[in-house]
Protein backbone atom coordinates (compact mmCIF):
# COMPACT_ATOMS: atom_id res chain seq x y z
CA UNK A 1 0.00 0.00 0.00
CA UNK A 2 3.23 2.48 0.64
CA UNK A 3 4.16 1.54 -2.81
CA UNK A 4 0.83 2.71 -4.33
CA UNK A 5 0.76 6.05 -2.73
CA UNK A 6 4.36 6.83 -3.02
CA UNK A 7 3.31 5.69 -7.15
CA UNK A 8 0.46 8.01 -6.91
CA UNK A 9 2.07 11.00 -5.58
CA UNK A 10 4.92 11.02 -8.31
CA UNK A 11 2.47 10.61 -10.68
CA UNK A 12 0.64 13.35 -9.60
CA UNK A 13 3.84 15.50 -8.69
CA UNK A 14 5.11 14.62 -12.61
CA UNK A 15 1.31 15.96 -13.38
CA UNK A 16 1.44 19.04 -11.58
CA UNK A 17 5.30 19.78 -13.40
CA UNK A 18 3.82 19.20 -16.74
CA UNK A 19 0.71 21.55 -15.72
CA UNK A 20 3.29 23.96 -14.68
CA UNK A 21 5.51 23.44 -18.02
CA UNK A 22 2.31 24.22 -19.79
CA UNK A 23 1.52 27.35 -18.17
CA UNK A 24 4.81 28.95 -19.35
CA UNK A 25 4.27 28.58 -23.25
CA UNK A 26 2.39 31.47 -23.28
CA UNK A 27 5.46 33.36 -21.95
CA UNK A 28 7.39 33.56 -25.43
CA UNK A 29 4.32 34.65 -27.02
CA UNK A 30 4.26 37.46 -25.07
CA UNK A 31 8.50 37.93 -25.35
CA UNK A 32 7.74 38.24 -28.81
CA UNK A 33 5.49 40.54 -28.22
CA UNK A 34 7.28 42.45 -26.62
CA UNK A 35 10.18 42.34 -28.87
CA UNK A 36 7.68 43.58 -31.55
CA UNK A 37 6.88 46.78 -29.28
CA UNK A 38 10.73 47.20 -28.91
CA UNK A 39 11.34 47.21 -32.61
CA UNK A 40 8.33 49.32 -33.25
CA UNK A 41 9.43 51.53 -30.30
CA UNK A 42 13.05 51.76 -31.90
CA UNK A 43 11.65 52.43 -35.71
CA UNK A 44 9.73 55.26 -33.73
CA UNK A 45 12.68 57.03 -32.37
CA UNK A 46 14.39 56.55 -35.62
CA UNK A 47 11.44 58.26 -37.53
CA UNK A 48 11.75 61.11 -34.66
CA UNK A 49 15.62 61.22 -35.17
CA UNK A 50 15.21 61.59 -38.93
CA UNK A 51 12.15 64.07 -38.27
CA UNK A 52 14.02 66.35 -35.71
CA UNK A 53 17.22 66.58 -38.01
CA UNK A 54 15.58 67.65 -40.50
CA UNK A 55 14.00 70.39 -38.97
CA UNK A 56 17.26 70.85 -37.69
CA UNK A 57 18.51 71.35 -41.21
CA UNK A 58 15.94 73.50 -42.39
CA UNK A 59 16.31 75.70 -39.62
CA UNK A 60 20.06 76.16 -40.11
CA UNK A 61 19.18 76.71 -44.05
CA UNK A 62 16.74 79.27 -42.76
CA UNK A 63 19.62 81.06 -40.80
CA UNK A 64 21.86 81.07 -43.37
CA UNK A 65 19.44 82.12 -46.03
CA UNK A 66 18.62 85.11 -43.66
CA UNK A 67 22.61 85.68 -43.17
CA UNK A 68 22.83 86.23 -45.98
CA UNK A 69 20.33 88.47 -47.22
CA UNK A 70 21.43 90.37 -44.82
CA UNK A 71 24.68 90.67 -45.23
CA UNK A 72 23.67 91.38 -49.40
CA UNK A 73 21.60 94.22 -48.12
CA UNK A 74 24.57 95.79 -45.74
CA UNK A 75 26.82 95.66 -48.90
CA UNK A 76 23.96 97.62 -50.92
CA UNK A 77 23.70 100.14 -48.29
CA UNK A 78 27.80 100.29 -47.63
CA UNK A 79 27.79 100.99 -51.66
CA UNK A 80 24.69 103.43 -51.55
CA UNK A 81 26.59 105.56 -48.76
CA UNK A 82 29.78 105.54 -50.73
CA UNK A 83 28.14 106.55 -53.46
CA UNK A 84 26.79 109.37 -52.25
CA UNK A 85 29.78 110.36 -49.97
CA UNK A 86 31.91 110.19 -53.47
CA UNK A 87 28.95 112.60 -55.01
CA UNK A 88 28.73 114.76 -52.14
CA UNK A 89 32.98 115.55 -52.27
CA UNK A 90 32.78 115.91 -55.90
CA UNK A 91 30.18 118.47 -55.96
CA UNK A 92 31.68 119.95 -52.80
CA UNK A 93 35.11 120.19 -54.80
CA UNK A 94 33.35 121.22 -57.64
CA UNK A 95 32.02 124.20 -55.64
CA UNK A 96 35.41 125.06 -54.13
CA UNK A 97 37.11 124.88 -58.09
CA UNK A 98 34.11 127.43 -58.97
CA UNK A 99 34.84 129.51 -55.63
CA UNK A 100 38.57 129.63 -56.00
CA UNK A 101 37.87 130.46 -60.21
CA UNK A 102 35.31 133.52 -59.39
CA UNK A 103 38.12 134.86 -56.63
CA UNK A 104 41.00 134.36 -58.78
CA UNK A 105 38.74 136.25 -61.87
CA UNK A 106 38.29 139.10 -59.99
CA UNK A 107 41.03 139.18 -58.59
CA UNK A 108 42.86 139.82 -62.04
CA UNK A 109 40.39 142.32 -63.13
CA UNK A 110 41.05 144.37 -60.15
CA UNK A 111 44.75 144.28 -60.87
CA UNK A 112 43.82 145.01 -64.25
CA UNK A 113 41.85 148.06 -62.98
CA UNK A 114 44.61 149.65 -60.59
CA UNK A 115 47.19 148.62 -63.76
CA UNK A 116 44.57 150.87 -66.10
CA UNK A 117 44.34 153.53 -63.39
CA UNK A 118 47.96 153.51 -62.93
CA UNK A 119 48.46 153.98 -66.88
CA UNK A 120 46.09 156.79 -67.16
CA UNK A 121 47.16 158.79 -64.10
CA UNK A 122 50.67 158.02 -65.61
CA UNK A 123 49.46 159.80 -68.92
CA UNK A 124 47.96 162.60 -67.34
CA UNK A 125 51.35 163.10 -64.88
CA UNK A 126 53.36 163.12 -68.50
CA UNK A 127 50.45 165.44 -70.35
CA UNK A 128 50.99 168.02 -67.36
CA UNK A 129 54.57 167.72 -67.54
CA UNK A 130 54.90 168.57 -71.02
CA UNK A 131 52.39 171.43 -70.60
CA UNK A 132 54.89 173.53 -68.44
Amino acid sequence: MKKQILSLAIIALLAFGVQSCEKKEPKPAEDELTLGNKVDSLTTDIEEVKDSAVSKAESATAKAKDATENAANDVKDATKKAANDVEEAAKKTATDVKDATKKGAQKVENAAKVAKDGTVKTAKEVNEALKK
